[in-house]
């Protein structure tokens, strides 16, 4: 269970793009935040995913995680290209493989792989055509599988990218949009995957070729033109449609901890994880990780790339569980945390970037990050101090 959100420039106060997922898991699931650095391969080498092995590309792209901790892939994330990518769950009519790529793998490819959005898309979908999706998608929970759907945003362009086993439907973002645990893709989209309507009418999924809406015809199920807004994905329709033209960082941060609909998500389903990314076109984009469950006890810390000197673990999988990580102490205090030190923590953080960006025609982009840096670690450390 996850939501995924984004608005174009069109929509955003400042004209960038905002990007934002909380990633919705097993309450007692850890999710990191990692880091890993872009570099070169050589030529025949294997690539170790969750499941299985891949052939290694030539050269992969600098990346900042948030990952569950048993596993390569990851539930969210940026590279250093501005790339943006979060994922969901969604059940189709097509079977479910026990072995392949998760979603969270592909994603993470993606992200390594593609300078774009649109080039991250592409990767995707070849990659799910090769070898396919599937796997359990919980730890020690081979029976937990599903297929994906993914918002695949940078700082020109955003697509929703839908699946169901290696068929898929793209559809280009026009200002405001939003996913959640359901293929929502209406009629062919923009772009498909080839023979996609043929394999839908031979399965019975649709009459013919004007019969056939993606939506429909993959989870057989009747679709609402209009969302109730008592749905996580209608409410997250409705926050972004409410205040488009006027959308902010801060704002998708607030419809991230959103409680009537359950987009900040409590019970044995906890929003485990959380991510707002500020795709600054022309510009460096800034990201806000939470690394901790639950956005609504949680603040949110800024990145920038490139990402040494800020707080970050080496990309999993693990082996086990170490309860001295942040994501554990912030979980076992969380009940003691003080709401109101919490908020106004953060907006003393907004506040500091914001300022540090708009002095940016007097600071050099290396002034940029070192002030970054230690706003990062500034955050880190008040935020312990906080579930202390």
């Amino acid at each position: 269970m996850c939501d995924t959100l984004v608005a174009l420039g069109n929509s955003t106060k400042d004209r960038n793009i905002i990007f934002g997922k909380n990633s919705d898991r097993p309450y007692n699931e850890v999710q990191l935040i990692t880091y890993n650095p872009g570099a070169m391969h050589s030529k025949g080498e294997e690539l170790k995913c969750t499941y299985i092995s891949i052939p290694q590309v030539s050269e992969t792209y600098a990346v900042l995680l948030s990952q569950p901790w048993w596993m390569w892939g990851a539930e969210m994330g940026v590279n250093e290209c501005g790339v943006a990518i979060g994922n969901e769950a969604v059940y189709t009519h097509e079977s479910l493989r026990s072995i392949g790529l998760l979603g969270m793998d592909v994603l993470r490819l993606g992200l390594e792989r593609g300078k774009t959005a649109k080039e991250a898309l592409t990767i995707i979908v070849a990659l799910l055509e090769k070898y396919g999706q599937g796997g359990g998608c919980a730890y020690n929970d081979p029976n937990w599988m599903y297929h994906n759907s993914f918002l695949i945003a940078d700082p020109n362009e955003a697509f929703v990218l839908e699946t169901a086993d290696v068929w898929w439907v793209a559809e280009k973002v026009k200002d405001v949009r939003s996913i959640s645990n359901g293929i929502s893709i209406r009629g062919k989209g923009d772009i498909r995957s080839d023979g996609i309507i043929q394999h839908a009418i031979e399965k019975g999924y649709c009459k013919d070729d004007n019969d056939f809406d993606f939506a429909v015809s993959f989870s057989g199920s009747y679709i609402s033109d209009k969302p109730s807004p008592l749905s996580r994905g209608g409410k997250s329709a409705l926050l972004l449609n409410e205040n488009k033209g006027n959308i902010t960082h801060e704002m998708m941060m607030k419809f991230l901890r959103e409680h009537d609909a359950g987009i900040c998500m409590h019970g044995g389903f906890e929003s485990t994880g959380s991510q707002v990314s500020h795709l600054r076109k022309g510009k460096q984009s800034i990201h806000w990780f939470t690394g901790t469950t639950l956005p609504c006890l949680s603040i949110y810390k800024p990145y920038i790339f490139p990402v040494e000197g800020q707080k970050y673990y080496e990309p999993g999988p693990y082996k086990n569980v170490d309860l001295e990580w942040y994501w554990c102490k912030h979980t076992m205090s969380k009940s003691r945390i003080n709401i109101s030190k919490l908020r106004s923590l953060e907006s003393d953080l907004l506040s500091k970037v914001e300022k540090i960006i708009q002095e940016k025609p007097y600071l050099t982009k290396e002034n940029i990050i070192t002030e970054l840096n230690k706003i990062n670690q500034e955050a880190w450390i008040k935020a312990e101090n906080l579930s202390e």
